[in-house]
């Protein structure tokens, strides 16, 4: 265990942060707690530079079934005092800042669905770079069922994986879909048979992803294809390439690179997130007081 929480628990293995939702009698229910402490361990990870990408999934038989909604008919209608992490005259949405902070990893994210995420079970998954789900999974965007309107960014996320038209038909009717409904349209990109398969899966991946290459390299490649996929022309995607591949450039994982490549020999990049990230990032400013 890296460190304590109420309501996940943060464990690492090979370098990989393993993040679970740990209220499995409330089928991982969504509070406040939750919130904090989902936060805090991402914030832990992206700070640790022997920590290279994260995975999240669930403990018991669901990922996060949504909203706690042990509070009756005042669920989605009681105050929550954001100003320690939000400058704002309004209530930030409590899915959105998690999403948000996913969004903001320096680290690869992987979505292990372990079972059924509804609500801000799905939509915190949709900033992950990754969604792996057990067959047996299923998804569900219900909010209108619950007379509210879908958290967690999804009206940004969602038709960036799927389309607009399939956002809509998944938002308006609020149904349950299977995970391989899902692959077909986008939302899930590998499904596993065998549910005790789905965390190695993960951790396959995340070796494929972090194990022979840079540190650096990795957390500006996120952040760019994250950022500039959805400008409507490629001209600040081309000025910031521009700007890191000098700055990558002229660094020892640069040189590294080369030289591990003509010497036929695993690369062994030195540079770390915390303290060799070109001084322009962040490009673009977040609204989180801390970042």
């Amino acid at each position: 265990m890296i460190k304590e929480y109420k309501t996940v628990l943060l464990e690492e293995s090979d370098s990989i942060a393993i993040l679970t939702l740990n209220r499995p009698e409330k089928l991982n229910a969504f509070n406040m707690q939750m919130l904090e402490d989902m936060i805090d361990a991402i914030d832990y990870v992206n700070k640790e530079d022997g920590i290279n990408s994260l995975i999240i999934t669930g403990a018991g038989k669901a990922f996060c079934a949504g909203a706690d909604l042990s509070a009756g008919e005042k669920t989605f209608d009681k105050g929550f005092d954001t100003s320690g992490i939000f400058e704002s005259d309004f209530r930030r949405d409590a899915g959105g800042i998690l999403t948000l902070k996913i969004f903001n990893s320096l680290k690869p994210v992987i979505a292990a669905c372990n079972g059924d995420a509804v609500g801000v079970g799905a939509t915190m998954q949709l900033a992950a770079d990754i969604r792996i789900a057990n067959k047996s999974a299923r998804y569900g965007f219900v909010f209108a069922r619950r007379g509210i309107v879908p958290d967690g960014c999804a009206s940004w996320f969602l038709p960036k994986l799927v389309g607009v038209s399939k956002s809509l038909e998944l938002c308006y009717s609020g149904e349950l879909i299977t995970a391989e409904d899902g692959q077909k349209f986008g939302l899930v990109n590998y499904l596993e048979d065998d549910p005790n398969n789905l965390l190695k899966k993960a951790v396959e991946i995340a070796k494929k992803f972090t194990e022979n290459t840079a540190q650096v390299s990795v957390a500006m490649t996120r952040q760019m294809l994250w950022n500039y996929s959805s400008d409507t022309d490629p001209e600040n995607a081309h000025i910031m390439e521009s700007k890191l591949i000098d700055s990558r450039g002229a660094s020892d994982d640069a040189k590294e690179g080369v030289m591990s490549f003509l010497e036929k020999r695993k690369p062994v990049f030195k540079n770390k997130i915390s303290k060799d990230l070109p001084d322009f990032f962040p490009w673009r400013k977040s609204k989180f007081k801390d970042e």
